[in-house]
């Protein structure tokens, strides 16, 4: 039997938005004992809580340390988080898969049409070469619907890749690079073209290779190299089921069933007006079987209209709400 409230979140709108995440709480405080757990220990009452701004998010850490899952359910997949050496990796344990490719697949055609108008080119090699990624899922899906002959993963053949990306190009075949941002570099730093068919789309990451750098200076990195007026960005992380969108200038914007909320950082149950700078706290409804509030690490600032950009990560001083996990 298919859970009624599955049947409501790609039916979100900015009217319903606050009814259905309500509705949401009230069903994980209830059956998700973890979420539970934590409610309780901050003395929070689920029939008490009214409006949107007065659910508490979960910080993320949690899913390093817990199982965090409905009651009863089983998880059809867990997706693994790629950390770095000696950190310990979020796992999210996922009841549907189907759940999960309704949202990416619907929120890729809200931004940018059908997979099958783009081949699809992934440059992901630290996320490829390790199991239970949501990323990897997730563009294996899209190259497949793309069902273009080009569409495909690449590791480190770069001069192949270039190829197939200057062969696309002169037969004016629209198309989408989609890597991580040190590969993106490493890209950038072997070949200069101008693309004209082809969008640039950096999911994050340096991953120990190299400066880090903030998303402006590689996104100009990347346009002076492919001579292209924008860079588009992906962001989203495995404990949520779904993404946000760049179309340029690093900010972020929401399918209807996810929104972004900027709290206090050293005070995590206070949500900030719109343009300060904060954590970001994130609605991801997707997430209805496991929990579907995050407090994330990551600092930002969201805007009137629902935008975000996010600016950096927080650090350990900023992270609150975490010493709660001893009591769990």
């Amino acid at each position: 039997m298919i859970n009624p409230l599955e049947q409501q979140i790609f039916k979100t709108t900015p009217s319903n938005f606050q009814e259905i995440a309500l509705e949401v709480f009230r069903y994980q405080a209830e059956k998700n004992r973890v979420y539970a757990d934590y409610l309780n220990l901050l003395k929070i009452v689920p029939q008490s809580v009214t409006t949107i701004t007065g659910i508490p998010f979960l910080p993320i850490s949690f899913f390093k340390t817990h199982r965090v899952i409905v009651d009863g359910k089983k998880a059809e997949s867990t997706f693994i988080s790629s950390g770095t050496t000696g950190s310990e990796t979020s796992k999210h344990n996922v009841v549907s898969l189907a759940l999960y490719e309704s949202s990416f697949l619907s929120t890729f055609k809200k931004f940018y049409g059908s997979p099958s108008d783009y081949c699809i080119l992934a440059l992901l090699p630290s996320y490829f070469e390790r199991e239970s990624s949501s990323l990897i899922y997730m563009v294996n899906k899209l190259i497949e619907e793309s069902k273009h002959p080009q569409s495909g993963f690449y590791l480190y053949e770069y001069d192949q890749l270039i190829k197939v990306i200057l062969d696309l190009e002169a037969k004016q075949q629209k198309s989408i690079l989609l890597g991580v941002t040190y590969a993106l570099l490493e890209l950038a730093g072997k070949y200069i073209t101008k693309l004209s068919s082809t969008i640039i789309m950096e999911t994050g990451g340096m991953k120990g290779r190299g400066k880090e750098l903030i998303r402006d200076q590689v996104h100009q990195i990347l346009r002076n190299a492919f001579g292209v007026g924008l860079v588009h960005s992906e962001y989203g992380m495995t404990e949520l089921l779904s993404q946000a969108y760049s179309l340029g200038n690093g900010i972020f914007q929401c399918p209807p069933w996810m929104r972004v909320f900027c709290r206090d950082p050293y005070d995590p149950f206070t949500i900030l007006p719109y343009g300060q700078k904060g954590g970001l706290n994130i609605v991801d409804f997707a997430n209805l079987y496991s929990c579907s509030f995050i407090q994330t690490d990551d600092l930002g600032t969201v805007y009137p209209d629902g935008t975000f950009k996010v600016i950096g990560r927080m650090d350990e001083s900023q992270i609150r709400g975490c010493n709660l996990l001893a009591s769990l």
